[in-house]
């Protein structure tokens, strides 16, 4: 007998934050640095330590790698994960760097070389990564962390992967499950949220094109979260180039106002961000109790 196909409910975090109108503009990662590694088959909720790889060696890879100051993520290629028979022997990984935006690929034979060269290279980068460039689209699938993920995920993975097969990867848990489904585009660090199979064209063609979806986007990874309102603010004021729009200082106001300086096509911008602490409300569908999320909202762009 076939398993149920698992179905989100109307009180499921993600229809849930999209009825409440909770806003997706910073949210994204404040840390701007990932060790991706490939890790076929399922999840636990704690991804690649609890998945078929040995948890000992996962474990090292994840210290690792936090060490270098790089949030692992566990990935795999689209498709369902029951064991089918041999696997290709290895594991491609990656080192995304948002600062520099490129990502240094290579293959490790097995996770216990993975563990031995990350622990001996703080740099996390061996001498025969090769430099990528190119977009890739990171997919939060992790159904075992949040229901969300997996169900609206999916069929995004999907609808993306039949526009650019080889560059369409699932992974783990990237926060805001409640914005599923979430879609990291790398190496230039754009994580959008509330993504459908319908947007897929599009976000292909404006990464293609150098542009962005600010009604989509959570923010961009290695920023603190008022600086990634700035940004998404200024996109969406003025439709530019994810190149021509860039983030400089941080100026506090008060401890509920931030004004982010930015540079943008024809000068310098400033934008105005408020914070304030959203209502209690169940944040992921794993929380058993209401949490109160912090909120920030871009007031005004100058």
């Amino acid at each position: 007998m076939s398993r149920p196909v698992p179905r989100e409910s109307p009180t499921s975090c993600a229809p849930a934050a999209a009825e409440r109108g909770d806003p997706l503009a910073g949210t994204a990662l404040t840390i701007g640095r990932l060790l991706l590694v490939e890790q076929a088959g399922p999840w636990g909720p704690r991804g690649l330590v609890e998945s078929h790889a040995d948890p000992v060696l996962a474990d090292r890879i994840d210290h690792a790698a936090a060490a270098g100051g790089a949030r692992m993520q566990a990935v795999r290629r689209p498709g369902r994960h029951a064991d089918r028979g041999p696997v290709e022997p290895g594991h491609d990984v990656a080192l995304v760097d948002v600062a520099a935006g490129t990502a240094w690929r290579w293959r490790a034979g097995s996770l216990a070389e993975l563990a031995d060269e990350l622990e001996a290279d703080p740099g996390l980068r061996p001498a025969r990564a090769v430099a990528d460039r190119e977009p890739s689209y990171l997919v939060c699938t992790h159904g075992s962390h949040d229901l969300c993920c997996a169900v609206r995920g999916r069929p995004v993975t999907t609808a993306l992967a039949a526009l650019r097969p080889e560059r369409v990867w699932e992974t783990t848990h990237v926060g805001g499950d409640r914005f599923a489904a979430n879609v990291l585009v790398v190496p230039t660090g754009e994580l959008y949220g509330r993504v459908t199979p319908e947007d897929a064209d599009r976000l292909v063609t404006d990464t293609d094109a150098g542009s962005v979806l600010p009604e989509l986007l959570r923010g961009r990874l290695g920023l603190a979260p008022a600086a990634q309102v700035g940004l998404v603010l200024a996109h969406a004021r003025l439709g530019a180039r994810r190149d021509l729009v860039m983030v400089t200082s941080l100026e506090r106001v008060d401890p509920d106002t931030t004004r982010v300086h930015l540079r943008g096509p024809d000068g310098p911008l400033v934008a105005t961000v408020e914070a304030a602490w959203g209502a209690p409300e169940r944040l992921t569908c794993r929380g058993v109790a209401p949490s109160r999320a912090r909120v920030l909202r871009g007031i005004s762009l100058e």
